[in-house]
């Protein structure tokens, strides 16, 4: 029978499966795979709490221990999967769920029935030795290639930081500081390079308007060097682990395992993961019902693009696509016109909109033109926080105090750049096309 070191082994091994090694894969490798796949391309609807149950499970079969506990986890992780039948009914992730659990009972001889209970980190009894644990600082900070910096050449300077930030309804900073206020329902990817990955899910926040707001977040690290085993991070709505989900809060059993981590700041309200080997900051929040994304970023690994990767779809990269974007003047326009009388969904006036804002943005930047945005397109007063919230995560992560606020006129100017471009690159075709007449005419006199 496999004992529960080997188990843990495999765990470790485990990832997507053209990054892993090769052979058959176990039962729990082919699991892992799926829900790091699902979380990547995620199908599961915000009624189905399936991921749920599966970070459970993974966080409470993360130490090792008899295997009549394994089959305990296995069972409480059964009765969840079932509890989630109705809503979860033709998903992928429920049905393949389901088929694993069955694997793993075959496997490990469990019975289906038996005690069950909460899935849980088990610890130690008191009355023996502590062993270290996965996560525990014990593990050194690892060589130097583990660490941004101190991996650049001497005499070097220092490099420069970038950051974007997601949030509200939804607006986007790019890593080139330009702001926007997007639609983009469903699944967009803000970042992929070489060594992550990070898509959102924003679903409307109004039934029959365009306003959505993120309700996913998944963020996938790729293993590194003898740094960090690949690890993915899920969240969404009512959901903010404090751990990957595997159940784990750092990078692993490598060397430099501790250069990537995960750092609960406030319970079930704000996260932050930490991934010094490439120098980033990751800070996720919910606020309300909805989520927000910022992080920091080096300008080298944010340009660290796959071979042949067309980025032009990554909003952090280059922002929303044009049929995307929301011209939020226009709103605001419509709200002053009214003076008063309410001609949105919102129970809010352009002018109680601005007074509620003012209380926690005092400048009239576009983060407070953000949050009168979304409360006259939606009354939700949380996503003044939401803005509030951004902002301060920018004043933690932007390199240049001078480029914390953003206002109107640098964002017309930021947009009318490309359409300058354009404009230019027309009228120096027109004037190719005329002296090419003339060319032709004089030739034919």
């Amino acid at each position: 029978m496999q004992s529960q070191r080997e188990r843990s082994k495999a765990r470790a091994r485990a990832g997507w499966m053209v990054m892993g090694e090769r052979g058959r894969p176990s039962a729990l490798d082919v699991f892992r795979v799926l829900a790091v796949f699902l979380s990547i391309f995620p199908s599961v609807s915000l009624q189905c709490k399936i991921l749920k149950c599966n970070s459970e499970f993974w966080a409470s079969t993360s130490s090792s221990g008899p295997e009549e506990e394994f089959c305990t986890a296995l069972r409480a992780y059964n009765s969840c999967v079932r509890r989630t039948a109705r809503t979860c009914r033709g998903d992928l992730a429920y049905h393949s769920a389901q088929h694993g659990i069955e694997d793993l009972m075959s496997q490990h001889n469990c019975s289906k029935e038996g005690p069950t209970s909460q899935p849980r980190a088990r610890t130690p009894l008191p009355s023996l030795p502590q062993p270290p644990l996965p996560d525990s600082q014990e593990h050194s900070d690892g060589p130097e290639v583990c660490h941004y910096e101190r991996s650049l050449a001497r005499n070097t300077a220092l490099p420069n930081y970038t950051h974007c930030g997601f949030f509200g309804d939804p607006h986007l900073r790019t890593f080139g500081d330009d702001f926007q206020t997007c639609k983009v329902e469903g699944a967009w990817p803000l970042i992929h390079n070489k060594y992550l990955s990070v898509q959102v899910t924003n679903t409307p926040v109004v039934p029959g308007s365009m306003a959505t707001a993120t309700s996913k977040l998944t963020i996938i690290f790729k293993n590194f060097q003898e740094c960090v085993d690949q690890k993915m991070y899920h969240a969404e709505t009512d959901e903010l682990p404090a751990a990957f989900a595997d159940g784990s809060k750092n990078g692993g059993d490598r060397n430099g395992a501790n250069t990537l981590r995960v750092v609960e700041k406030v319970p079930g309200q704000h996260v932050e993961i930490q991934a010094k080997y490439i120098g980033a900051t990751i800070v996720v929040r919910q606020v309300g019902r909805y989520l927000t994304f910022a992080v920091r970023m080096p300008e080298e690994v944010v340009n660290s693009v796959e071979e042949g990767d067309n980025q032009d779809l990554y909003l952090c990269l280059h922002g929303c696509p044009a049929n995307q974007r929301i011209d939020f003047r226009s709103v605001r326009s419509r709200g002053a016109e009214s003076q008063g009388a309410s001609r949105t969904r919102s129970s809010f006036t352009y002018q109680s909109a601005k007074a509620k804002c003012k209380e926690r943005l005092p400048v009239e930047d576009l983060y407070f033109q953000s949050c009168v945005f979304d409360l006259l397109s939606s009354g939700d007063i949380n996503f003044t926080m939401a803005a509030y919230y951004a902002f301060e995560d920018v004043k933690m992560l932007h390199s240049n105090s001078k480029r914390y606020h953003i206002f109107e006129k640098d964002a017309f100017m930021s947009n009318a750049e490309p359409r300058g471009k354009d404009l230019l690159s027309l009228f120096l075709l027109n004037l190719l096309a005329v002296l090419l007449w003339i060319e032709c005419s004089s030739v034919h006199l």
